[in-house]
Order: C-alpha cells, then sequence, then structure tokens
C-alpha cells in the first residue's frame, strides 16, 4: 500500500489551501439505514471537488525548474479546476486540454483560475493523448487525474481527516472510478486502523474499476454511459487497481436511477447539491446494497458538488413524477366554450394545481371538432392521483 508517511507529508503541503471539508452526523440517512450514517462533504471543497487535494500536492511537490517550465491536464470536470487552481497558487503556467464538446461553463469555470484551455478531440481519450503530446513538446509536467503517487497521497488525506474525527468508524464508503480517491484513502486507512471496511460504489454504466477488481487484473471497457459523470473512466490504472486489490474489502455497483434518487435525496433531505458521482455511496445505502452494514457505524464520501443544472433540473421533474408529486395527463375534448372549464373545474375540486396546459386542435389523429388537452399538474402522492383518475374516468375523460 501507499506509505502513510507520503500521505501525512501530502496533508502538510494542502494545510491552507484545501478545505478539511464537515464530516457531520446524517440522522434521517442513519434512521433509513439503520446504521449511523457520517457524511463527509467534499461537495463543500474549495473548488466543488476533492480533485484539488491531489493535484495541489502534485504541483506542490515539483522542484521550482519544474513548475518554471508548467503544468498540463486533461480533463473536462473536477480535475481541470484542480489543477488549475493549484498551478495559480505557485505563478505557475497550467494548460488544460478538454474535448471539443466540453460545456463553456466548464470552459469559463478553469479559465477562472487562470489556467489555458485547449479544445481537443471529440473525447476525453483523444484530449487526454493530446495533452501527453503537448507537455512532452513543452517539457511541462503532465498531471494526471489519479495514475501518480503524489495525486493518491494528496486524495488520501481524506481519511485522514475522517479518522481523525471519528476513529471507531466500521467502514468508509468510496466512490470509484479512476479509482485514485479510493487508493489513496484506503492506503491511509489500513495502515491507522486494519479493522475499517473500506467499500468502493462504481457507476453501473462505467464497470471497467470493478470488473477489475474482481478479475484481479486491468481490464479495459469500450465505453461508459451513466449521469455519474465524475466517475465515468473507461480504462482501469494496474497503479491504483493494485492498490484496491491490497487495501479495498468490496466493490458495489449502482445504477442511474439509483444515483438519480439519491442526488434528488441529498437536495431535499440533506440540503446538499452533490453530483452523480458523488452520490454513488447514498444511492447503495438507500436501495438496500449496504445491508451488511446495518448496526454499524459508517462514514459515505460525497466525492462532489459539481452538477450541472441542466441535468439536475431533468432529474428533479423526474422524481417529482415518480413520486406522485407530479402528475401529466392528456384528455380529449369537444372544442367549444365551456368544455376546458368544466375539465379544469373538475382538478380544482379535487384540489390539483395546474402548472401548465398545452391545446393541441391540428393533430391528424383528432376528429374535426376535437381537442387534445394536456395537463401538468402538481399533486400529493400516489393515493392524490388515484382520486384525480377515478374522477376523470367517471366524468368521461378517461376510459380503462
Amino acid at each position: 500500500m501507499l506509505d502513510i508517511q507520503k500521505i501525512y507529508e501530502a496533508q502538510k503541503r494542502i494545510e491552507g489551501v484545501v478545505v478539511d471539508t464537515p464530516f457531520s452526523f446524517a440522522p434521517y440517512l442513519s434512521e433509513l439505514s439503520g446504521a449511523d450514517v457520517y457524511l463527509k462533504k467534499e461537495n463543500l471543497q474549495i473548488t466543488g471537488a476533492f480533485k484539488i487535494r491531489g493535484a495541489y500536492n502534485k504541483v506542490a511537490s515539483l522542484s521550482d525548474k519544474q513548475r518554471a517550465c508548467g503544468v498540463v491536464a486533461a480533463s473536462a470536470g473536477n480535475h481541470a479546476q484542480g489543477v488549475a487552481l493549484s498551478a495559480s497558487k505557485f505563478d505557475t503556467r497550467a494548460v488544460i486540454v478538454m474535448p471539443e464538446s466540453t460545456p463553456l461553463t466548464k470552459v469559463n469555470g478553469v479559465k477562472h483560475y487562470g489556467a489555458e484551455v485547449i479544445l481537443a478531440g471529440s473525447n476525453y481519450d483523444e484530449a487526454y493523448a493530446y495533452a501527453k503530446e503537448y507537455g512532452e513538446q513543452n517539457s511541462m509536467t503532465f498531471v494526471h487525474p489519479f495514475e501518480d503517487e503524489e495525486v493518491i497521497a494528496g486524495q488520501g488525506t481524506v481519511a485522514i481527516e475522517i479518522l481523525q474525527k471519528c476513529e471507531d468508524l466500521d467502514a468508509v464508503v468510496v466512490p470509484v472510478g479512476g479509482g485514485g480517491l479510493i487508493a489513496g484513502m484506503a492506503s491511509a486507512i489500513k495502515s491507522l486502523n486494519p479493522k475499517v471496511q473500506v467499500i468502493g460504489i462504481s457507476a453501473q454504466g462505467a464497470p471497467a474499476f470493478k470488473n477489475s477488481y474482481e478479475e484481479g487484473r486491468a481490464l479495459d471497457t469500450t465505453s461508459v454511459r451513466t449521469i455519474a459523470d465524475g466517475i465515468a473512466v473507461r480504462d482501469t490504472s494496474e497503479v491504483t487497481l493494485s492498490l484496491a486489490l491490497e487495501c479495498v474489502d468490496e466493490i458495489i455497483t449502482v445504477d442511474d436511477e439509483e444515483i438519480a434518487s439519491a442526488i434528488l435525496f441529498l437536495l431535499e433531505k440533506q440540503k446538499l447539491v452533490v453530483e452523480g458521482a458523488g452520490s454513488v455511496g447514498v444511492a447503495a445505502l438507500l436501495h438496500g446494497k449496504l445491508e451488511h452494514l446495518r448496526g454499524k457505524k459508517i462514514a459515505i464520501v460525497l466525492s462532489g458538488g459539481n452538477m450541472d443544472v441542466t441535468l439536475l433540473s431533468v432529474i428533479i421533474e423526474k422524481g417529482l413524477l415518480k413520486s406522485g408529486r407530479k402528475m401529466k395527463v392528456t384528455v380529449t375534448l369537444v372544442d367549444k366554450p365551456g368544455s376546458l372549464m368544466r375539465f379544469t373545474q373538475i382538478l380544482q375540486e379535487l384540489n390539483a394545481n395546474i402548472v401548465h396546459i398545452a391545446y393541441d386542435r391540428t393533430s391528424i389523429s383528432l376528429d374535426y371538432g376535437d381537442a387534445n388537452v394536456t395537463v401538468h399538474m402538481e399533486t400529493k402522492g400516489e393515493a392524490h392521483q388515484a382520486d384525480i383518475r377515478a374522477a376523470l374516468k367517471k366524468e368521461g375523460y378517461l376510459r380503462g
């Protein structure tokens, strides 16, 4: 495993720059799961994610000569901001290579910290290849997001902070993508308290690391697809895998539906904005995948909070529909004065709050003189929706 002294050295380097994020008891999650649950809130980190820890430790560990030549990285997310901010602290030139499809908000977020952005390639792998070549041609140090001992040591400081606040934990639950975070944390935990279980959580749509862990050798996948873009890693690092094989007790997967429900839960119940990658531990807990930890004291790492607002709005909307708090109904009315009024009066009597109405009289599926009306409304749960359907069926608006 990684030498614990390297992680302590990293902790000293990052002090005063990286935030010792809150570590707090989560009563509602504990009640739901039957475990004593604590949350390590790296979503409240200075750049919104844990990545600043490894990035800063790497840049800080470089020689003056290396820093004078600058650093380069490939990333479309949290690592990019971590490297950019770290370089700015040392007045070091930073070049971040991002895929051409990277949203403008992410590009601007990196530029905010003073880094130069190069858009190259149609995906991360092409941007990565470009960044490596660019670094070699310009004598710049390439800062890998996870396949680097100094980066891994920096990420391991999360575990040091957790164990300093709570020594008697039974398990720590950690998101897994490229494996840098869990490799660093597991090395620290097993050095300081080997009895603590280290459990990794990966996305079902990015199974490379879990498959490799189970097979005991590095395996790559041809593609990844998950809303947890922070852990959507296609290939497996032999460096982080070897550490995981030595120090990690188990890796579990969650799917996108489970991740989405965890994002919504954290937003509603914990008042925390947590991105998909950061929510996987809570997703596993909420969906019964950590039942063997019932009655135990566990820490869950919320690894980041840089959530795409567009995706968040979709997750909220779908969550409201699934939980019975929103409902969509389409009915066919006779297109004459008073028809719509009668229909909406029924909804009013049932205390359904209409938030949007669409009126269509031109669809080729309609008879002349009819109109389709689609109503979006706020409701009070599944029982309320059942009452609405029953009333509309009784009035002849719904069939079947």
